[in-house]
């Protein structure tokens, strides 16, 4: 399922300061929190963190969950819901529901729930600029703002609207997640039992099916180190620039005909990329030079399956040695099934494609979104929105 927001702007006859915020008051931001009494004593060490457990632990980091505890004695029950800051990383976390706090850089903040919505009060600090400071604290900052808010009425609906949109996100993310998960078990059956449900048979690489060769990687595919070409010598172009990391960027001159499938040579080792049309690779990748009537798309797919790490060199910049890759032995199906393979592999890839493109436009939305109702540049009396479920 996929989630679509219809926004409707009624437009106003009011000027920006008569219509949009003459009903906020501002306070300073310790004005607007009431104290949050907490032992310390019980907060978690970074290095007592479980994989597994039975409560969650919240901690200053990217991740939302750091990790878990089994101790309910560290547990916060009270004063939820509380928001959390990282006063080194910056980051807020509104958190609901009981959690053990990690150790060191955390602050819990509680507004004051006669005048806030403690979900509004987190999504109005999402949109303050905190500078950077290194990993020095940052609380002193924080508490140096001016907090201006509309009616706790008005508050509610607006953090209802930015919460509505994070859900979507989060669906979004979800069906990526899983359909990433269905690739990768798709790639490692279809490249061990193949499509067409054969009898394996026993080979000096292991089982394989029974239609299937066994050959060695040149007579597959040949690798071709990239060649190179200097950021200054790039001209502005169509033809994508193709690297370790991917399409670096365009110029005016392609130096192999497409389709064409790039894996890194150095840094990054093992990732494929496919390129439809003429392209250049750049000489951090390993480009395939010769496809041996091999269908290009299937190549690409099975270069995400097969491991180019055991075949790296070198400590600080691992590179690829493509004489091993070439002697190594690996089965190969037939063009029929390998066409068959690489068009269910894209399809999952096309709706990976989509829904990170839902997602993307979705992050973009709540940006703007934030910004336009934290200011009051656009009221929730203003803004109709229609939450529609459809089917891709």
């Amino acid at each position: 399922m996929v989630t679509k927001f219809d926004f409707f702007m009624r437009p106003s006859n009011k000027g920006f300061g008569e219509n949009m915020q003459s009903d906020w008051n501002e306070k300073g931001f310790i004005e607007c929190l009431i104290q949050v009494s907490f032992e310390r004593s019980k907060q978690i060490q970074a290095n007592s963190y479980l994989s597994k457990g039975k409560y969650p632990i919240v901690d200053q980091g990217q991740n939302f969950i750091a990790g878990w505890t089994n101790d309910e004695s560290s547990l916060i029950k009270e004063y939820l819901p509380l928001i959390i800051f990282g006063d080194h990383t910056r980051i807020f976390k509104y958190v609901d529901f009981p959690f053990a706090l990690g150790a060191d850089g955390t602050k819990l903040i509680k507004p004051k729930q006669d005048e806030f919505s403690a979900k509004f009060f987190y999504y109005y600090l999402l949109t303050i600029n905190v500078p950077e400071r290194g990993y020095n604290r940052h609380y002193k900052l924080l508490k140096e703002q001016i907090i201006r808010y509309p009616p706790v009425a008005e508050q509610q609906k607006i953090a209802g609207v930015l919460f509505k949109i994070q859900q979507a996100i989060e669906i979004q993310e979800s069906i990526i997640e899983k359909t990433r998960e269905l690739k990768n078990s798709t790639l490692h059956h279809v490249f061990t039992h193949g499509l067409r449900g054969e009898k394996l048979k026993e080979t000096e690489i292991g089982t394989t099916p029974e239609s299937w060769s066994v050959q060695r990687f040149e007579e597959f595919t040949t690798l071709h180190r990239g060649y190179d070409l200097p950021i200054q010598d790039r001209t502005s172009g169509s033809v994508p620039i193709v690297g370790s990391n991917g399409v670096v960027g365009y110029h005016d001159q392609s130096k192999v005909k497409g389709p064409g499938v790039v894996t890194g040579r150095s840094g990054s080792i093992g990732i494929s990329y496919y390129v439809e049309d003429d392209y250049w690779p750049l000489n951090t990748g390993l480009y395939v030079e010769d496809f041996h009537r091999n269908y290009p798309l299937y190549v690409h797919y099975f270069f995400q399956s097969f491991d180019f790490d055991q075949y790296a060199a070198g400590v600080s910049v691992p590179t690829l040695n493509r004489n091993i890759v070439h002697a190594t032995l690996i089965s190969v199906p037939q063009i029929g099934e390998q066409k068959e393979i690489a068009n269910i592999l894209k399809t999952v890839d096309q709706k990976i494609e989509i829904h990170t493109a839902i997602k993307s436009a979705l992050q973009d939305l709540f940006k703007t979104m934030l910004n336009k109702l934290m200011t009051g540049e656009i009221r929730v009396k203003d803004l109709e929105m229609k939450l529609l479920n459809f089917t891709v």
